[in-house]
C-alpha cells in the first residue's frame, strides 16, 4: 500500500478506518477543525501516512455529509469524496472554518491545537476560549457585558473627573460634559440598568475603575512600559491601571524618551520627532481598544535602539490580516469600548487609526511599521527607528500646502516605495505595498496630478518615479557622528543603514558614524558574530547586509 506524502498539521489529520470508525470520532474531528482554521479529514489513513482504505460503510459520501451536519450544531457544510490510490480507496472530508462556536449534537465544543512535539491533538474548549472565540469573529462583545459581582460604585469619581479632562483636552463631543455622572455613564455604556440598578460594564471598570477593583474583577487589564538600552532595563511600569490612566502614563514616559529636531519650513519650525506623537497615541488606544481581555496577558510597550514595540493578547478579528491590515474595513473586538474611546477624543473617529499609526513614519521619509510580528493570540506593532529624510518632508508639506491636500497613508507608502526604487510600474507598486491592485492606478494618477511623480511610458507600459526632493543616504540621512557612542547605539544605526541601503561596506560605517575603518571593522564583526548581519565578498569588495 501506498503513503499520502505529507504528515498531520493543524489543519490535516488522518484516521484510520479498518475497523470501523464511528460516527462519533468523525464528528468529533470536524468540530473541532470548524472551531479553529477548518481542514481535511482522511479516513482510510494511518497516523504515519499508510493508506489503508477506507471501510465499506463509509463509502457513501452523501451520508456522510448529511450525518456531519445533522450531528454539528449549527451544522457543519462539509464536503466529502473518495480517492483511489493503487486500487485502494480513502474518504477527503474538507471541513470549512465555521464563523461560530460549533459543538457536537452531543454537547461538545473541541478545537485543535499542536502539541510540543508539534503533532495535532483535539482538545476541549474552556469557556474563557469560547468567549474568545466569539470575539474574535465579531459576534460577543465582551466590553459591553456587565461585570459580575461588581456594583455601581466601583466605579471611580477622580477617573471619571479624569474622563471629563481627556474630552476638553482632545476636543471629544462636548456634549458629554453637560451631562450629570449618571447620564455620562450611561451614554458612553460605562454601566446599563439592570432590574432598575446601575451596574458597570467592563468598559466602565476598564475606564474608570476603581484600581483595586479592577485588580480583583479583572486581573487580565495588566499593562507595562518597558525602556531597554543594550541588555539593560531602563524603566519597567507594570500594573494594573484604569485604561485612562495607564494610556497617560505611557504617553509621559514616551515623551521623556522621545527627542526632536526640526526643520525650517517657511515662517514656521516643523519638529521632527523619533516617533510620531500622534502615531503613538493610537498605537496603544488600539492596544487597549482591541485587546483580547478574556485572556491573560498585558498591553505591553517596549522602546529599545531598534524602536517600539506595542503589544497585546488577541489576534487580529475576522477578516483583517497582515497583509490587508491598512485596506481591510474598520472593525473591532470591542465595539462599546473603542466607540467610548472615539467619542471622548482618544481615538481616531473615523475608525481609521491604522492610517495615522502608518503615516507617521511615512511622512518623515522612515520605514512603515509593521505588524508582521502578530500570530493568532497576539498583534505585535513594531515602528521601527530611523533618520527622517528632511527633504522629503519638506517636499511632502509643500505639495500639501500647494494643493490644499492631506495626503493619505496610501499615498505616503506609495511615495515611499518610489522613494527607494530608480522606477517601478503599476504591478510592482501594488507587489510592494499590499494595496489592492484595483486603487493602485487611482493612487498613481492622483499623485501624477499633484506632481508628486512622473511617468514614462515604453512599449505601452508605463512606469514611475519620485518627482519630490530626496536626502541623499550619505548625507542628511546618516550625517556624521561625534565617536562617543557606546557599541549597542554605533550597531543601531549600522542596522538602519543597511535597512536603508539594502548592504554597506566598511567605508559606508567609516563616513556616517565618523569612526575610523578599525572601528568600523570592529562594529560590523560584532554584528555578524551576534547574527544580525552576514558578510559576503573580500578585501575592498566586502558587504554587509541582513540575515
Amino acid at each position: 500500500m501506498g503513503t499520502i506524502g505529507f504528515p498531520e498539521s493543524l489543519t490535516v489529520e488522518f484516521k484510520s478506518d479498518s475497523k470501523k470508525l464511528s460516527d462519533n470520532e468523525i464528528v468529533e474531528a470536524v468540530t473541532a477543525f470548524a472551531n479553529t482554521e477548518g481542514g481535511k479529514l482522511y479516513v482510510g489513513v494511518e497516523d504515519d501516512g499508510e493508506i489503508t482504505g477506507v471501510h465499506a460503510d463509509h463509502r457513501d459520501t452523501l451520508r456522510a455529509t448529511a450525518m456531519i451536519a445533522n450531528r454539528t450544531v449549527p451544522p457543519v457544510p462539509v464536503s466529502s469524496m473518495l480517492i483511489e490510490s493503487d486500487d485502494v480507496e480513502y474518504q477527503l472530508i474538507e471541513v470549512p472554518r465555521i464563523a461560530s462556536v460549533v459543538a457536537t449534537s452531543s454537547g461538545k465544543m473541541l478545537r485543535r491545537r499542536l502539541k510540543a512535539d508539534g503533532q495535532p491533538e483535539n482538545v476541549p474548549m474552556f469557556p474563557f476560549e469560547i468567549t474568545h472565540r466569539l470575539s474574535s469573529l465579531g459576534l460577543l462583545d465582551f466590553s459591553a457585558q456587565t461585570v459580575p459581582d461588581a456594583k455601581y460604585e466601583d466605579l471611580d469619581a477622580l477617573e471619571r473627573e479624569r474622563l471629563r479632562r481627556i474630552i476638553k483636552a482632545n476636543r471629544g463631543e462636548q456634549r458629554l460634559l453637560e451631562l450629570t455622572d449618571e447620564e455620562l455613564d450611561l451614554s458612553l455604556k460605562l454601566a446599563t440598568r439592570v432590574d432598575r440598578e446601575l451596574l458597570p460594564t467592563y468598559t466602565g471598570l476598564l475606564l474608570i475603575g476603581r484600581q483595586d477593583r479592577l485588580a480583583e474583577l479583572m486581573p487580565t487589564a495588566e499593562s507595562a512600559f518597558q525602556v531597554r538600552q543594550g541588555t539593560a532595563l531602563k524603566v519597567n511600569e507594570n500594573g494594573i491601571l484604569p485604561v485612562l490612566q495607564a494610556i497617560e502614563q505611557a504617553e509621559s514616559l514616551f515623551n521623556s524618551w522621545n527627542s526632536e529636531d526640526e526643520i525650517d519650513f517657511g515662517f514656521i519650525r516643523v519638529a521632527i520627532p523619533d516617533f510620531d506623537k500622534a502615531a503613538f497615541r493610537e498605537a496603544v488606544v488600539n492596544a487597549y481598544a482591541h485587546r483580547d481581555y478574556s485572556l491573560l496577558g498585558r498591553v505591553r510597550v517596549l522602546i529599545d535602539q531598534e524602536g517600539i514595540t506595542i503589544s497585546n493578547p488577541g489576534g487580529f478579528i475576522e477578516g483583517v490580516t497582515v497583509e490587508n491590515i491598512l485596506e481591510a474595513e474598520p472593525q473591532g473586538r470591542n465595539p462599546v469600548l473603542a466607540d467610548a474611546m472615539k467619542r471622548i477624543g482618544l481615538a481616531e473617529r473615523t475608525g481609521r487609526g491604522i492610517d495615522r499609526i502608518m503615516a507617521g513614519s511615512l511622512l518623515y521619509g522612515r520605514q512603515a511599521p509593521s505588524y508582521r510580528k502578530s500570530s493568532a493570540t497576539n498583534v505585535s506593532l513594531f515602528i521601527a527607528r530611523g533618520r527622517p529624510d528632511k527633504a522629503f518632508l519638506k517636499s511632502i508639506l509643500q505639495l500639501e500646502q500647494e494643493h490644499n491636500v492631506h495626503m493619505s497613508a496610501q499615498q505616503l507608502l506609495i511615495l515611499n516605495t518610489l522613494r527607494t526604487l530608480p522606477s517601478i510600474d503599476e504591478d510592482k507598486v501594488a507587489e510592494k505595498t499590499g494595496l489592492e491592485v484595483e486603487r493602485v492606478p487611482i493612487l498613481l494618477q492622483t499623485l501624477s496630478n499633484w506632481g508628486a511623480i512622473t511617468t514614462q511610458s515604453r512599449r505601452g507600459n508605463a512606469s514611475y518615479q519620485l518627482a519630490l526632493a530626496k536626502d541623499s543616504p550619505t548625507t542628511n540621512n546618516f550625517s556624521v557622528k561625534k565617536p562617543t557612542l557606546a557599541a549597542e547605539e554605533y550597531e543601531s544605526e549600522i542596522l538602519e543603514l543597511v535597512l536603508k541601503q539594502g548592504f554597506v561596506t566598511r567605508a559606508d560605517i567609516t563616513t556616517a558614524l565618523g569612526v575610523n575603518n578599525n572601528k568600523a571593522y570592529y562594529l560590523l564583526r560584532r554584528l555578524v558574530d551576534a547574527g544580525r548581519l552576514k558578510k559576503q565578498g573580500q578585501g575592498k569588495g566586502t558587504t554587509y547586509s541582513l540575515i
